[in-house]
């Protein structure tokens, strides 16, 4: 095989991965319509081992026509070339040079991972990126008036049909933009609209995104829509405030299902709606998180390029099941499995490994951090700082490989840094202390609400945004909430005392709600806020509640913005999750 062959059948097996990718995308409408939420969850979980499927199907073509694992290098030098090439005018150039990377990394030591063979920088760098116009569609009030723009908005989406009272919605939503955002109450002739002609879903909402360009400079939108009581759809809310909108596509919240054609465009417009988030963070939102991972490592090369920091422990309790370390200005840390692990943490490694992916193919509802994964991630030594080195050849040792300048890491985790919980109370407020310990119970019952058991709920496992809002990050006890058994704590009667035998019987997957406090909130003012606000998380009969809900298919939604930005709100007795 030449060079050019080679390059064809790589970018032939992007093409497949690519078009099976969209049609798999493409069937989240229906199911959102016809409220199969069961549907929206396989298509999500389908979309995540898509590419891994891909790549092996690709590598085993390779592998039959060129059976060899030594690397020619004059021969894949050329085979990088003639696939530049081939993405000279390409609409999906950026993940094509992702896809191969993955091929070649699967085929190939990494001793070979550098810019002359895999596309460490991007073929596309300082080249123009196709158009943002690609991705979106512009509406003129000027020649339809306002409220038939809107009309044609919703008719593009293909929803037209399906609401409930669309006229009344549409009121709403213009007196939502008149509250919220006063600068775009301009004279209908001196605006214009810019919509993503595609719309985004997760869970039970579906998402119109867009923008307003008036006088006043742009403002951007999301417009979430759900179902109406009747089974119809309805406009639930406006978000227009940045904080809002960021959460939406936060690093803790699962992958929106959204068809695109030209991917860069997409992450462009949504870049300059929230010019706070990086390239890696709106792929990843947009379902691409393998290529999320390429645009992160180059922006960790980079950070390492222009700043001489060193590795360092992270702060916190330090875990019984990973190592944690970061660099300083870096908003990352970086998490390896220790060889050992405490006594108290009956499992090994592949039990970590499996939970860590349970949590990346199930929908995080906002409370549980994203995790990217690597493998063979070089360090400088020097780059190190000596603490952290000792311990690294102490901890994880069987994890690493030394030479005489590097430590090659076999396989990390890397999260979005957020302040441990434990040391964001030690220096905060009273008024902070409530809302914290208050977010930390929602957390809870929103992760519960999905299935999601956290296991270990000791206030180190949990951060505080920088939004203020609670996460989980600590996976190695997570299950399913079903395989769980919620029990009241027995009491010890004379006899059990006199007979040394006052401790309960606990089976593996006992659990005893009324030791929350006991064992989390040992400071008297972090329980009496918790008791306040949360008192039925220590009794085993909201969390049986929750388990019956869950086993009989009742799917609740959890709001992604507060519940005072739902039309409608003061009609609706239920509180925020």
């Amino acid at each position: 095989m030449g060079p050019q062959d080679i390059a064809f059948l790589i970018i032939s097996g992007f093409k497949k991965h690519y078009a099976l990718f969209q049609s798999i995308t493409a069937q989240a409408p229906d199911a959102f319509i016809s409220q199969q939420w069961a549907n929206i969850e396989r298509i999500s979980k389908a979309r995540i081992s898509h590419y891994d499927e891909r790549i092996q199907e690709t590598v085993e073509v390779l592998k039959l026509q060129f059976p060899t694992k030594q690397i020619c290098s004059d021969l894949w030098l050329q085979v990088k070339e003639a696939y530049t090439e081939l993405l000279t005018f390409h609409p999906q150039a950026e993940l094509a040079e992702t896809f191969y990377n993955s091929v070649f990394c699967h085929l190939f030591h990494h001793s070979y991972f550098n810019n002359d063979y895999i596309f460490v920088d991007s073929s596309k760098k300082g080249a123009p990126l196709l158009p943002i116009e690609a991705e979106y569609r512009s509406y003129f009030p000027v020649i339809e008036g306002l409220r038939k723009t809107i009309e044609q908005i919703i008719k593009d989406t293909g929803f037209f049909d399906n609401f409930h009272d669309l006229e009344q919605d549409i009121r709403l939503l213009q007196r939502a933009f008149l509250k919220q955002a006063p600068n775009t109450h301009h004279q209908h002739f001196r605006m214009r609209f810019d919509i993503l002609k595609a719309s985004f879903y997760r869970n039970k909402s579906a998402y119109i995104v867009g923008r307003v360009i008036s006088c006043s400079g742009v403002q951007p939108f999301i417009i979430a829509l759900l179902h109406h009581p009747s089974g119809k759809l309805k406009i639930d809310a406006l978000i227009t405030q940045a904080s809002q909108m960021s959460l939406i596509f936060g690093f803790a919240r699962a992958y929106f299902l959204v068809e695109t054609h030209a991917p860069s465009a997409m992450v462009g417009f949504l870049n300059q709606l929230m010019p706070s988030k990086t390239a890696a963070e709106l792929y990843n939102s947009i379902g691409f998180h393998k290529h999320g991972k390429t645009e992160f490592y180059r922006d960790f090369l980079l950070h390492q390029k222009h700043n001489s920091e060193r590795f360092t422990v992270a702060p916190g309790t330090p875990g019984m099941v990973m190592l944690v370390f970061t660099l300083p200005t870096f908003p990352y840390v970086f998490k390896v499995i220790k060889d050992k692990f405490a006594p108290s943490k009956p499992f090994g490694k592949e039990t970590v490994l499996a939970r860590y992916q349970l949590v990346k193919n199930h929908d995080r509802v906002g409370r549980m951090a994203d995790t990217l994964e690597y493998s063979n991630v070089v360090i400088p030594k020097n780059r190190i700082e000596p603490d952290l080195l000792a311990i690294i050849k102490e901890k994880i040792a069987q994890n690493i490989i030394e030479d005489d300048k590097f430590i090659t890491i076999k396989h990390l985790y890397i999260e979005r840094r957020i302040t441990p919980l434990n040391l964001f109370i030690q220096d905060a407020t009273d008024e902070q202390i409530e809302h914290v310990i208050e977010d930390y119970g929602n957390a809870i019952k929103e992760m519960l609400q999905v299935n999601i058991f956290p296991g270990d709920m000791l206030l180190k496992n949990f951060g505080v945004s920088r939004h203020n809002r609670v996460i989980f990050y600590d996976y190695d006890e997570v299950q399913y909430l079903t395989q769980m058994s919620f029990k009241a704590l027995p009491k010890a009667s004379l006899d059990d005392l006199y007979s040394g035998q006052s401790t309960p019987s606990v089976a593996p997957n006992d659990v005893f709600p009324e030791q929350v406090c006991t064992f989390v909130m040992t400071n008297p003012k972090l329980k009496a806020a918790f008791e306040r606000h949360h008192p039925e998380l220590m009794t085993p009969t909201y969390w049986q509640k929750v388990q019956r809900d869950i086993r009989q298919h009742i799917t609740k939604h959890v709001y992604p913005y507060p519940h005072s930005q739902r039309f409608g709100h003061h009609n609706n007795k239920k509180g925020t999750l």
